[in-house]
């Protein structure tokens, strides 16, 4: 497992990559090991990203879990740039309730390049994020993406 660190505007974002792919995202993190390619590539991307360059990763990622899980991250990491779907409209073309998205949801993974802050509950509604700072890092991913016209 090595670790490289991207500094952005909702904290310090630590980038997990085994085996020549991304299988974790998370806050907090110190660099780890050598720098490789692909680990170079999405400082890269979550750079563009945060600087308003990039709308899509294209980047080798693994979602650990079952076939729903991957299923739900799939539809997720579909979610165009800027806008948002609902756990219902997830739960109808993945063929499970709602409330087992949102599970799937929560433990998603790779967080920012797999958008789950993309999804919101019924009717629009801001709900939670797995990330550091909650809703609040939720809001500020869909401001930084021009969504922020859903947000009151």
């Amino acid at each position: 497992m090595t670790v490289a660190v991207v500094d952005s505007p909702v904290g310090r974002l630590g980038l997990v990559e085994e085996a020549g792919v991304i299988v974790r995202l998370v806050w907090n993190a110190e660099p780890d090991g050598v720098l490789t390619p692909v680990l170079a590539e999405a400082q890269q991307q979550l750079n563009a990203y945060f600087d308003h360059r990039l709308t899509r990763f294209e980047l080798p990622t693994r979602v650990a879990g079952s076939d729903f899980q991957r299923a739900v991250c799939d539809v997720m990491a579909d979610i165009p740039y800027g806008e948002t779907l609902t756990y219902g409209d997830i739960a109808k073309l993945t063929g499970n309730s709602a409330q087992a998205v949102g599970n799937a949801c929560g433990a998603n993974p790779i967080p920012i390049i797999i958008p789950c802050h993309r999804v919101m509950g019924a009717g629009g509604k801001l709900v939670g994020f797995s990330g550091a700072g909650g809703v609040e890092t939720k809001v500020q991913l869909l401001r930084l993406e021009g969504a922020a016209g859903l947000l009151i």
